[in-house]
């Protein structure tokens, strides 16, 4: 059961502004991966369905961050159909993040009012999406869709839209501040964001530098 309400998730999302994006086979550098975000202020996690028994590492990451890492709310990415958004509602799933629009699956969240982010493309879709029940709307992949002036076309018949950007969105000043401006509600962030040494392993301390200075240039960018 989730340790968090799909409103609480929305707002989480937007008081610190990015989700991290991350899979990997390997429970433990899960853990390390998890642990460094945490400490650098992140407070929302999006683990990626993706490999041969992802929802096992899942299952067993979720556990291991509620005693761990309490504040942090994790759930599950790159899920598109509704057995599938089932089964990691059972483990435990804070909310569940799709690369497409499923109604189907909508329906499964909302019945259990479990936070449901689709992926849309187009101004149709995401009024779709909101009909749905969506509060967080992904754009996806982010950049190929149009990018900031994208997410700024959109704001203007719907102010009232959140939408997260993943794809296309790097830790930096200059692609921060686009879709800042255009008025996005948070973003998410994958490979850009995790480190890693000269022998090709992750960066944990790094990483964690790495957070904070990103969530700081998000809340200056806002102008927090």
């Amino acid at each position: 059961m989730a340790r968090f309400t799909r409103i609480e998730v929305a707002q989480q999302m937007g008081a610190t502004g990015m989700v991290p994006v991350f899979y990997h086979k390997d429970i433990e550098i899960c853990k390390k991966i998890l642990k460094a975000c945490y400490e650098g202020g992140v407070r929302v996690f999006e683990f990626v369905n993706r490999g041969d028994f992802a929802h096992e590492v899942f299952t067993e990451l979720n556990k291991w961050a509620a005693k761990e890492t309490p504040e942090l709310i994790l759930g599950i990415g790159s899920v598109v159909d509704a057995g599938t958004t089932s089964l990691y509602i059972q483990n435990g799933a804070n909310f569940v993040v799709s690369p497409i629009l499923n109604a189907d699956m909508a329906k499964v969240c909302n019945r259990r009012k479990i936070a449901w982010s689709p992926g849309c493309g187009s101004l149709t879709e995401i009024s779709y999406a909101e009909e749905l029940g969506a509060e967080v709307v992904k754009i996806f992949p982010g950049s190929q869709v149009g990018g900031p002036s994208f997410v700024a076309a959109v704001k203007g018949p719907f102010p009232w839209s959140s939408i997260m950007p993943t794809g296309g969105v790097e830790p930096t000043e200059d692609n921060l501040k686009g879709w800042i401006n255009a008025g996005v509600h948070c973003v998410g962030m994958g490979s850009k964001l995790f480190v890693k040494n000269s022998e090709g392993e992750y960066d944990y301390a790094g990483l964690t530098a790495k957070v904070k200075a990103t969530l700081a240039l998000i809340q200056k960018l806002r102008g927090n």
